[in-house]
This record gives C-alpha cells, structure tokens and sequence, in this order.
C-alpha cells in the first residue's frame, strides 16, 4: 500500500503574531509513504528533486531526517516501531527560506503514515506530534488546515487552534532571496526576554491583526502589521530588509510588509499593485547584489491532503 500527501507552504508569524500565526499558500511538498514487502529492508528515504532545489542535498536520509522522526512518534503513540518503510520526499517549497518546508514534510508524513496505519490517531494527536517535532504550532496547524489560523500549544503538548475568513482581496507577494537562513540561527539572535512595553505593544497589534482579518478593515491592517518581538533583532540577518520595508510602507495598496517565518523571505500583503511591489524588492536587492525570485498568490484555503 502506498499513501502520497500533498502539503502546502506556510508562512508563520506574520509580524505581530509571534509562534501563533500562520497561513498557507499554493506551494507544496509531496510526501509519499509505502510498506516495502521485503523483510528486512528497514527504512529507505529518498529525496526526489536534488537538481531543481539544490538546498535538498543536505537533507538526512537516515533515521535523523524529521519525517523520518515525526512517524516514529506516531507508530510509538499506538505502541508500535516502524519497521519496513519507503519514504520519498518531493520538494516544491524552497528550503531554509521562511516557507514552512519542515513543517510541510512533517505534516504529509504523519498524515501518510496515519493513513497506512488505518487512522488510529485524529487531528488533535497528529498536530501535537508535529508541534513536538516541529517546535511550535504556527506553521504546522495552517499546513494542516489551510488558511490563516491563530494557533497554541499548551503545557500538555496539545494545540488549540481557529481558522481566520481571510479577505480574498488580499494577496500575498512572497520575495525569495538566493541565500538561505536556518531557524535556528534566526533564533539564536532573539533575546530570551523582552521589556513588558513590547509585548503589550504586540499585544495590541495582534489584537488589532485579528480584527481587521475580520472586518476586511485595511488602514487598521496596515497598524496592526508592525512588531517589536521578532523582526528588530532579525533586520540583521537578512540585507536590504529595513530599506524594502521603509519604502513599501509609504506604497499604495501595501497593508504590511514582514519576514516570511524566521525569514530570509519576505512577504507582503496588498490589496493590489503587485507590480510596483515586485519592482521595488527587485530594485532594493540588486542594488546590494540579492537576486530573488517573486511571485503572488492567493492564500491557499486547503490543507494537506491525500492525493492517491
């Protein structure tokens, strides 16, 4: 039996909404999960697309990879091991660029593996196992579900989660730079405490984030985007960031302009105008030798799902 799993990108915090936003969009991984028939085979895990997405080739493909991780957990969870598995891994969003790729491939392989198993485990176990693996629940949950979700893990490891009526009329540009940035290196600069007055501040704007989704309100959206948690201490480690947010800021259409995740990616948020956008990222990283590649989407409404 054979299970393949197709898992949109994520783009979590989202400025104000530090480790608790995130929403999905139209690019994916594939996840493909089979019993292997010869006894003693073990676990075999290939990654499919090393040509077109260079950055694959440092992916594991032992028992450290993370879809690898995430299913053992799983078969521990019905008091099982994995034990003959072929895992492929197809690799549509681009890696270590603030898209959410762990989170995709963690997601599809335990929906996958839950699959193979006769789903002995529901939404709720499946989400907190991929919170344990993945470290928090803001880009796994919109993985999961699609959308824009404001997610929770609680002291029990369990995530309480809420789908956000994103406006249609709002669009993302997502601006990919050439070089990539590790999470844990982007969050290796954040200090492990803030002063009271910039979490209330953030407070407020997520707050005020939450309320403009709803009432499509788009000059409350353009205050509500700013942070002080997350992206003053990340400006840093991504070139060109504080110029391309300064002058977008002062764009028509532009709600908001914020790291994609832990970055390198940027991502912007408009009611239109995308052109001008792209042209002002564009000019802003060649000026300082950044190539990109950028593009505009929708927020993708469907989670991961099961597509054979």
């Amino acid at each position: 039996m054979k299970i393949s799993v197709q898992t949109p990108a994520t783009i979590a915090n989202l400025g104000c909404g530090f480790d608790c936003f995130g929403l999905a969009l139209p690019l994916y991984n594939i996840v493909t999960i089979e019993e292997t028939i010869m006894p003693g085979s073990g676990i075999e895990i290939n990654i499919l697309d090393k040509e077109e997405n260079l950055e694959a080739e440092n992916i594991p493909t032992d028992k450290n990879n993370i879809v690898y991780k995430a299913i053992e957990l799983l078969y521990n969870y019905i008091g099982q091991s994995p034990a003959e598995l072929k895992i492929n891994i197809k690799t549509g969003i681009p890696i270590a660029r603030g898209l959410g790729s762990s989170a995709s491939v963690i997601t599809g392989g335990l929906i996958a593996a839950n699959e193979l198993l006769g789903r002995p485990a529901d939404e709720a176990v499946l989400l907190s196992i991929a919170t344990e693996i993945e470290g928090h629940p803001d880009n796994v949950t919109p993985a999961f579900t699609g959308g824009m979700t404001i997610a929770e893990i609680e002291d029990s490891g369990s995530v309480t989660y809420r789908k956000l009526p994103w406006p249609k009329e709002w669009k993302i540009t997502v601006c990919v730079p050439d070089f990539e940035l590790a999470t844990d290196i982007s969050r290796s600069v954040l200090p492990e405490n803030v002063p009271i007055k910039d979490a209330v501040y953030n407070l407020r704007r997520a707050s005020m984030f939450v309320q403009a989704v709803h009432t499509k309100d788009e000059e409350l959206m353009k205050f509500a985007m700013n942070d002080r948690l997350h992206q003053p201490y990340r400006m840093k480690l991504v070139p060109g960031l504080n110029n391309i947010m300064q002058e977008l800021k002062h764009t028509d259409k532009v709600l908001g302009c914020v790291l994609a995740g832990a970055g390198p990616s940027i991502a912007v948020i408009s009611s239109g105008n995308t052109d001008e956008i792209k042209e002002i990222v564009h000019t802003s990283w060649d000026n300082i030798n950044v190539n990109a590649k950028i593009h505009t989407y929708n927020i993708e409404e469907n989670g991961a799902k099961i597509i054979n």
